[in-house]
């Protein structure tokens, strides 16, 4: 009995949650935003990034690690490879190059490291739990070896998480693969809750392989599968947005969080006001928000394609004509290596210069989020990451969207035909439709896309409200 008594007595180990990443800008920033907010409430924290990414944090001199963490004497940073050397892309053709190499190198890495941790626990506490990224279910192979209870965290939408999940289904029922003569418009009836909207080219990119052996199909499918195995799954969204569909999910994922968005967490619980303190892995250039700061109330067309998309040359002038076209004012960020043709650079016509200096502004990497909600943005062009779209539902501003790859298919569907906050462009890259699109969004049914925007601003921006109730 005085045994039983002693153990009891004996003090809980504090709470101390490891992080981790797939390391990517996306996936990165929305995991610091979580990082954040365990830290606030008094946990103790270890970010694992990889080496390649955070030495990028601590180059930019628009980054400042120090003074977003020193608040946090519970909070520190571990680096990890991602088993890939410093010249290599990381976007575009050879994302899938990250997949590979963290499962080969950077997997046994991390068990010795979470080894070490638990040895060196005379300087900080043992690891009690992992938060990992959803799509890197190696880590539940080694939480599980090592009995350390984990949490995935996937960081895209529950829409596109469940158009995954169902990918099998897809599969046994013949829609997949698709053969190459189907119509793309062509209903989907086998994702449940999407069936009376969702299209062939809104399933993730993955589904437009031709081959059911190929190599990114198989891995969303075994990674997306494999997710069950953890303790509980965290998503950034919430009930209001996502509700029908997060409905479904809870049959295969009992334990879900639904903690977003982050971003307004985050603003609320941490009193964050503007400018943002930025987890961005480029320099971004601060002089478009005196550009914006001159335009007119909602005048102005934010466009960028995300920290991953790669456009052609042919693609780039397309959007550019048609920018220019609309006679909208417009900011564009285009990230240095985001044009794949490299070779194929010429001369930019002469008409596109004069119109940009006449109502545009180009830089190479914004302030997304300070952007978003300055009051001259009135609709944003994107390439639908989740992020993006997150960010564009806090701030109330419409969109234009433009998919690349992976959930984005998926992500414009819903903005346009669920929740009714912009337009489609998928699939299309011409400058008839770019300046057409652009008009609509920013004119011909501009009240009505603000007036959608506001009320889902709103419903977003809940969390702010209740907590402020609560200190009252």
């Amino acid at each position: 009995m005085g045994t039983t008594q002693e153990q009891e007595a004996q003090p809980q180990p504090q709470p101390h949650v490891l992080i981790f990443p797939f390391p990517v800008q996306g996936h990165v920033n929305s995991m610091l935003k979580l990082a954040e907010l365990l830290c606030n409430a008094g946990l103790l924290v270890t970010f694992l990034n990889s080496d390649y990414n955070h030495n990028r944090l601590l180059r930019l001199e628009t980054t400042d690690l120090h003074a977003r963490f020193t608040r946090w004497p519970g909070f520190r940073f571990e680096t990890i490879t991602d088993g890939l050397p410093d010249d290599h892309p990381r976007s575009g053709e050879y994302l899938n190059d990250i997949f590979d190499s963290i499962k080969m190198i950077t997997k046994p890495l991390f068990r010795k490291m979470l080894v070490s941790l638990r040895r060196s626990s005379d300087i900080r506490p043992p690891v009690t739990c992992i938060i990992a990224d959803g799509i890197m279910t190696f880590a539940i192979d080694v939480a599980e070896e090592l009995e350390i209870p984990i949490i995935s965290f996937r960081t895209i939408s529950a829409c596109s998480f469940w158009a995954y999940f169902c990918i099998p289904k897809l599969i046994e029922a013949g829609e997949l693969p698709f053969k190459g003569d189907e119509d793309m418009d062509g209903q989907i009836t086998c994702v449940p809750g999407m069936e009376s909207f969702l299209r062939r080219r809104d399933l993730p990119s993955f589904c437009r392989a031709k081959d059911l052996d190929d190599p990114t199909l198989q891995v969303v499918i075994t990674e997306t599968q494999k997710a069950t195995r953890a303790s509980a799954l965290i998503l950034n969204t919430f009930e209001e947005l996502e509700g029908p569909i997060l409905s479904q999910i809870r049959s295969h994922y009992p334990n879900i969080y639904t903690i977003g968005p982050l971003l307004a967490l985050l603003k609320c619980r941490l009193s964050y006001s503007s400018p943002s303190i930025s987890s961005s892995l480029w320099e971004e250039d601060k002089s478009c928000m005196s550009w914006l700061d001159s335009q007119p109330l909602k005048s102005v067309l934010y466009v960028s394609f995300g920290s991953l998309a790669v456009v052609t040359r042919d693609e780039l002038l397309e959007f550019w004509y048609g920018l220019v076209n609309s006679r909208q004012r417009f900011l564009w960020a285009i990230r240095p290596d985001s044009i794949a043709e490299k070779e194929g650079n010429g001369q930019i016509p002469l008409e596109l210069v004069e119109g940009t200096k006449e109502r545009g502004f180009m830089v190479g990497w914004a302030p997304q989020e300070d952007v978003l909600v300055h009051s001259s943005v009135g609709g944003f062009l994107t390439h639908s990451g989740w992020n993006s779209t997150l960010e564009s539902v806090f701030a109330g501003v419409p969109m234009i969207c433009w998919p690349y790859f992976a959930d984005q298919q998926t992500n414009c569907r819903f903005v346009s035909e669920v929740w009714k906050l912009g337009i489609d462009m998928k699939d299309r890259c011409d400058r008839r439709t770019v300046e057409n699109m652009v008009k609509e969004l920013m004119e011909e049914r501009r009240e009505e896309f603000m007036k959608s925007a506001d009320q889902m601003a709103k419903l977003a921006r809940r969390i702010e409200v209740l907590f402020s109730e609560q200190l009252t």
